[in-house]
């Protein structure tokens, strides 16, 4: 390829990588796949050892970020006593809440449902509170590892630029 394609490539991979990133934030996109998919694109435009290498490890991280994700919400979820099925009526209420009141619904549904299947499962609504909040948090975490990982792939591919 020439330069002024590597050039595009270039520009094309750091847009896709900054969606992925606002995915995270807004999460409508699957931000840590498509900031890796952006390191992808580069590095099977500019080809060479170094290139492919920076992908590798950007798959390491993004391997690392989406391990960390499930596992640690996770464990700190069962500690606070919030069994799997709250968990769950909170991710069905969240994807119905996304297409009722776009994007503010997927907070406002997951919230909701992890409050109404607690309420049910304890009868005690500061019991049900304290619960959806160790959810809140969890899922907080969740999405900050997420993210804290797209912007380390984010990185690597910088360093990937300058060294290439």
């Amino acid at each position: 390829m020439t330069a002024v394609n590597n050039d595009t490539v270039t520009v094309v991979s750091g847009l896709i990588i900054a969606a992925g990133i606002l995915g995270l934030i807004v999460p409508i996109l699957p931000g840590l796949a498509l900031t890796l998919l952006g390191v992808l694109v580069w590095a099977g435009s500019h080809g060479g050892t170094t290139a492919w290498v920076i992908f590798g490890i950007c798959v390491v991280i993004a391997a690392v970020g989406y391990v960390l994700q499930y596992r640690l919400p996770n464990r700190r979820l069962k500690t606070a006593g919030v069994p799997g099925w709250s968990r769950l009526a909170g991710v069905v209420t969240a994807a119905v809440g996304f297409f009722v009141v776009p994007v503010v619904g997927l907070f406002l549904g997951f919230v909701l449902g992890v409050y109404v299947a607690e309420q049910l499962r304890l009868r005690n609504p500061a019991a049900a509170w304290t619960s959806t909040k160790a959810a809140v948090r969890a899922v907080l975490h969740s999405v900050g590892i997420e993210l804290a990982a797209a912007c380390l792939v984010a990185a690597t591919w910088v360093v990937g630029l300058i060294v290439t």
